[in-house]
Formats: structure tokens, C-alpha cells, sequence
């Protein structure tokens, strides 16, 4: 049977050209970054040719804004508490469809005395600058908004909100992990003070991420026990996994455009396919500012677990929301934020395309997708 992987923005496949720059720190150069004999210096300077990698592609000040992570939920919550508790007490803001790694990094500081504002979005998924400068307080200390939603795509005014926070001497976080390698990202010219990024949504490796801090950024450590990363975030790096990071990203930035490309014509093929064959169908999002990849659409009277098992046994993988809450029962906190009813946001299905998606597989989908969808129908009735 055949294949297609349309789950992208749940993870990514590893790129030969990533996996091939990252075998060698797994064997012949094994050293740990941290130990001063040959191995160890050959692993360092690896590191280090990542983290410049990273710099380049965010247009970043100097490499060592760049600090190496597990991932992207770890450098929210590092971005986050980090920046808070040096504070020792204030106001933050973010909005209702971030990341749960936001969210309930933002609940946690809550229950230690801060005060959060979680602002609304319009129908689309976005929120206006206007609405957070409204927001804004004498003891605001922190804005967090994602650059582009994981579930919609929807891609939000993120230089507006930058160039205000600076203004104002608020800091400005940033969840990129959707929209790295997928839009162009400038930490300089968006006025951005903390970005959060991953690996695995740009063909890098599950298990690395990354945090920009800019420089004069105060954060607390993170995890204490040793020097790694200028002393504050302990633990032996994993070197073949940050040099698989420093690749993709690398690749990434390099092709962008032609990705991007790529990827909107045959997001547009499939979202025009499936709202013209399919009646009662309601694209989710920004029609135009969403990534390049996402389509998330609902379809009345279908419940959007069956449909993905039955997309499943046709061989289509695909998704209905966030990877990070599969197995939970409640409705998409985002799209009810949409003003979705919960009826609709349980009939959501999410398609991400990848950069090596093709026509032909996008054709299949639109020829097995709506006798699933019509079959569903009629067992309802």
C-alpha cells in the first residue's frame, strides 16, 4: 500500500545530508565537547560551527546569543521562567492559541504569584499589535507570541509586536518552532529578544532545539550542575544532534524561498480540491498569512478521529491539531479560539505538506479523502 506522510508539522523526516554531517559524532568522533584532549576539541569545535549556523540563519548580533536545547518546549519554558524569575514578580502577556509549552509555562508562573494576560484572536488566528499594546502595563515584563500556530498555521505581526515591546523596554518572546526554515526570520530587524526553535519541524533530529537570547538579556539558569552553555544550561551536549540542527537549519535558509514555493502551490492545490469537492467544508486560519505547508480544514458532520483512522488505513498520514495533545478528549483550545463551535473543531483535520511532498500524492489525497468524508456522513444519518 501506498504511503503519504502529510503530518510534517508534527516532525520531519531526517534529511540525508543531516543524517550523513551527524553519523561521524556518534563513532570516530565521539569526544564530549567539554574534555580538553583531541576528541574533545574536535566535538567542541562542532558545536560551535552549529551554533554559528544558527546565528547566520537567524541574523543574530553573535554566536553566543545561541544557546543549544532539547528541543522547542524547553527553551519556551527556559524563555519564559527564565526571563520571569529574574525578574522576581510581574506582568506578562500572550495569547490564547500559543503553544502548550507556553501556556502552561505562563499557568505555572501564575501559581507563583505572576499575572498573566492572555489575549483573544480575531477569526483568522491572529492577534493585532494594537491589541497588545492595550495590554501593556507599568509592570509588564514579558510579551510571548508565537510567530506562526502550530495547529493553523496562521502567521502572526510578529515585527509589529517586536518594534512596540522595544519601544515600551518590554521583553519579546517569540515561538518560532513552526515558522523557522518555513518564513524568513530576522531576530534583528523584528526586534525579537527571545526566539525558541526546534529541530525536528526542519529535517534536524528530534531532541535539539535551540534559544536566541539577546545580548544583555537577563534569564536565570535553567539547569544547574555544570559550565555547558556559558554556565546555564548544564549537561553534556549532544553533540551529534546539535550538529544535525546546525545542518537543517542551514539547508533550510538556504532554500527557503524555493520551499516555500513548493509548498504553497500544492497547500493551495489542496485546500482548493477539497473545498470544491467536499460540501460543508471550512478552511481554519488565515487564508493567505498561514505557513506555506498547513491546511486545516473542518468538515460538518464528520469527528475528526475517525477520519484520520480511516485516512490511516488508506495509508495517508495526517493530524487534528497538535501532536503534543493526541489522546485528549477536549476540543482544540486554538480553534475554539476561532470562534469554532465544538462540534467543528472536533471535525478538524490538519494536512501539512513537506518539501518533498509531491503533486501526485496530493491528488491521491483528494481522490481518497471525500468518499471517506461522504461515508462518515452517511453513518450519521
Amino acid at each position: 500500500m501506498r504511503r503519504i506522510y502529510l503530518d510534517n508539522a508534527a516532525t520531519t523526516a531526517v534529511s540525508p545530508r543531516v543524517l550523513e554531517a551527524m553519523l561521524p559524532y556518534f563513532t570516530q568522533a565521539h569526544g564530549n565537547a567539554s574534555s580538553i584532549h583531541g576528541f574533545g576539541r574536535e566535538a567542541k569545535r562542532a558545536v560551535e560551527t552549529a551554533r554559528r549556523q544558527v546565528m547566520k540563519a537567524l541574523n543574530a548580533a553573535a554566536p553566543q546569543e545561541v544557546y543549544f536545547t532539547a528541543g522547542g518546549t524547553e527553551s519556551d519554558n527556559w524563555a519564559i521562567k527564565g526571563a520571569a524569575l529574574a525578574r522576581q514578580g510581574g506582568h506578562i502577556i500572550t495569547t490564547a492559541i500559543e503553544h502548550h509549552a507556553v501556556l502552561h509555562t505562563c499557568q505555572w508562573l501564575e501559581n507563583q504569584g505572576f499575572s498573566v494576560t492572555y489575549l483573544p484572536v480575531d477569526e483568522f488566528g491572529r492577534v493585532a499589535a494594537a491589541q497588545v499594546e492595550k495590554a501593556l502595563r507599568e509592570d509588564t515584563i514579558l510579551v510571548s507570541v508565537m510567530a506562526a500556530n502550530n495547529e493553523v498555521g496562521t502567521i502572526q505581526p510578529v515585527a509589529e509586536i517586536g518594534a512596540l515591546c522595544r519601544e515600551r523596554g518590554v521583553l519579546f518572546h517569540t515561538d518560532a518552532v513552526q515558522a523557522v526554515g518555513a518564513m524568513p526570520i530576522d531576530v534583528q530587524a523584528m526586534k525579537i529578544d527571545l526566539l525558541s526553535l526546534s529541530g525536528h519541524k526542519i529535517h534536524g533530529p528530534k531532541g535539539a532545539g535551540a534559544l536566541y537570547v539577546r545580548k544583555g538579556v537577563k534569564l536565570d539558569a535553567f539547569i544547574h550542575g555544570g559550565a555547558q552553555e556559558r554556565g546555564f544550561r548544564a549537561g553534556t551536549e549532544n553533540v551529534p544532534a546539535i550538529v544535525g540542527l546546525g545542518t537543517a537549519i542551514e539547508d533550510a535558509c538556504e532554500n527557503l524561498a524555493e520551499n516555500a514555493a513548493h509548498m504553497t502551490a500544492l497547500r493551495q492545490r489542496l485546500i482548493d480540491g477539497l473545498m470544491t469537492r467536499i460540501s460543508g467544508t471550512r478552511l481554519n486560519g488565515h487564508p493567505t498569512e498561514r505557513l506555506p505547508g498547513n491546511a486545516n480544514l473542518s468538515f460538518d458532520r464528520v469527528e475528526g478521529e475517525a477520519l484520520l483512522l480511516r485516512l490511516d488505513l488508506m495509508g495517508v498520514a495526517g493530524s487534528s491539531g497538535s501532536a503534543c495533545t493526541s489522546g485528549t478528549l477536549d476540543p482544540s483550545h486554538v480553534l475554539m479560539a476561532l470562534g469554532l463551535t465544538q462540534a467543528q473543531a472536533n471535525g478538524a483535520l490538519r494536512l501539512t505538506i513537506g518539501t518533498d511532498t509531491t503533486a501526485e500524492e496530493i491528488d491521491a489525497v483528494l481522490d481518497i479523502l471525500p468518499p471517506i468524508v461522504e461515508d462518515l456522513r452517511r453513518m450519521q444519518r
